[in-house]
């Protein structure tokens, strides 16, 4: 069996008879499909990761398997990427050094619901256990637009925020991430449990530093959501109006987003529900606080024109909220054209309209602005996830430049490089705990740009670099 990656000489049908009894798939097509995620969404990525392939997959069954997998590819110094849905947009579970994909998916067990938490191995799909928690009167505290096909162990390691996190903050908040259990990829794998705080040395961190095979996540009591559709003649308005909603004291939402008329245009699915032409705020809300959110909406000159339970929703054959929030929202858009992108910005003060609005006009007609509104330790922050015509790596620095020269955080969408997009820097506890979990490197490891710098140190010096 030769290398599907090119960039292999290892006997690849001796290494699958060694993963036995693990179901592998050795169909050069199939690799290849496992071999993508979401990082089409950004023309820079398609470019460089359109050919990177990986040799084999595997696929475990259990925590036993799992070792087996890595303990083989140990002894054979074979580069691993562990892969949940594929859902992540930065080429994270793209095997860049080829070598073995280990896909989580059949590790799916819901182990344990209790007050306040839920117990599930890695590869449990998010709408599974979101759907396994109704019994108890219970939801998770937030989750990916991409639940269908997203698992908890690709979420918690290369993703951040989602539906929920304007009530209970990001991921990475205190208490949202209870516990994730990681294996080491060495010649005997061991378990690692990290709890309370140390769940930040393994969460978000692209899977480099650990094998990802438990997840206990915080849960909150489940609400009859109703899901709000509200028009306005203009985004300064929209976009008011979101701030006052995401704020308010009388209404409690799990989701504002608010988007520029000319993305919803995008949405042919909601063609007859709302006003066409206008600009759009989704979110979702307690049925109680319907009545407060008509008049909010009202008072901003906007027109609420759905508030749906989900028996109507499915009544009026409308999809989901969600799925015309956070990346979704691009990837609506990228159904009808390829020639679009996005990028990732942060608010410095979601209160400032003015700046919002001096934003979009410096910006231009190839920028459409769509905001979501969470909370972070507590205070309500904004994040911008526009749609951007692409037109070649120049004009998408130049907008990265006027969003920066005015104020705004660019947590860069177009690289493949854990440490260049919302990191900002190296995380040095998570190459520390890389050294730890994975002394030979083999790990994902072509996405830090950090980890060729340090991989000769202890993990205690790389560490050190963290307080410097």
């Amino acid at each position: 069996m030769t290398s599907v990656s090119g960039k292999s000489n290892v006997d690849w049908k001796a290494f699958a008879s060694r993963l036995a009894p693990v179901e592998v798939i050795d169909e050069a097509v199939l690799i290849k499909k496992r071999s993508r995620d979401f990082f089409w969404y950004s023309p820079i990525l398609n470019e460089q990761l359109k050919r990177c392939f990986g040799d084999l997959v595997a696929l475990p069954k259990s925590v036993g398997e799992m070792k087996h997998c890595l303990q083989v590819a140990y002894e054979a110094e074979v580069p691993v990427v562990l892969r949940g849905g594929g859902t992540g947009n930065y080429g994270q579970a793209v095997p860049v050094d080829g070598g073995l994909i280990i896909e989580t998916t059949a590790m799916n067990r819901i182990l344990d619901i209790g007050e306040g938490y839920v117990r599930v191995e890695a590869g449990a799909l998010m709408a599974d256990i979101n759907a396994a928690l109704n019994d108890s009167g219970q939801e998770m505290a937030m989750f990916p637009s991409t639940q269908d096909i997203a698992t908890v162990g690709g979420f918690v390691a290369g993703g951040s925020a989602g539906i929920g996190s304007l009530a209970n903050g990001p991921l990475r908040e205190p208490g949202n991430l209870i516990e994730v259990k990681g294996l080491s990829l060495e010649s005997t794998p061991r378990e690692q449990v990290f709890q309370g705080e140390d769940v930040l040395k393994i969460h978000h961190a692209w899977g480099l530093n650990g094998a990802i095979t438990e997840v206990t996540l915080r849960t909150v009591p489940s609400e009859d959501w109703i899901a709000c559709m509200a028009t306005f003649d203009g985004y300064d308005a929209a976009y008011s109006a979101g701030y006052a909603l995401a704020a308010a004291q009388n209404i409690s939402p799990k989701l504002v987003s608010v988007v520029d008329a000319r993305i919803a245009e995008y949405f042919p699915r909601l063609k007859g529900h709302i006003r066409e032409g206008r600009d759009l705020v989704v979110s979702y809300l307690p049925a109680a606080d319907v009545p407060e959110y008509r008049a909010l909406i009202a008072n901003f000159g906007g027109q609420a024109e759905l508030t749906l339970s989900e028996s109507e929703r499915q009544a009026a054959k409308i999809p989901h909220a969600f799925e015309f929030c956070y990346n979704h929202t691009t990837l609506q858009v990228l159904k009808s054209d390829r020639s679009a992108t996005y990028q990732q910005i942060g608010v410095p003060d979601p209160l400032d309209t003015t700046a919002i609005s001096g934003l979009r006009q410096a910006l231009g007609d190839d920028v459409w602005t769509h905001h979501e509104f969470l909370r972070l330790d507590g205070n309500l922050a904004a994040i911008d996830l526009p749609i951007i015509w692409y037109s070649g790596p120049e004009r998408l620095a130049e907008i990265n430049r006027i969003y920066a020269d005015r104020g705004f955080t660019v947590y860069d969408a177009h690289t493949n490089k854990v440490e260049g997009g919302g990191l900002h820097g190296a995380d040095y506890t998570h190459l520390a705990w890389k050294k730890r979990m994975d002394p030979k490197g083999l790990l994902n490891s072509a996405k830090s740009s950090a980890w060729e710098t340090v991989k000769d140190l202890t993990p205690e010096e790389i560490e050190a670099k963290a307080v410097l």
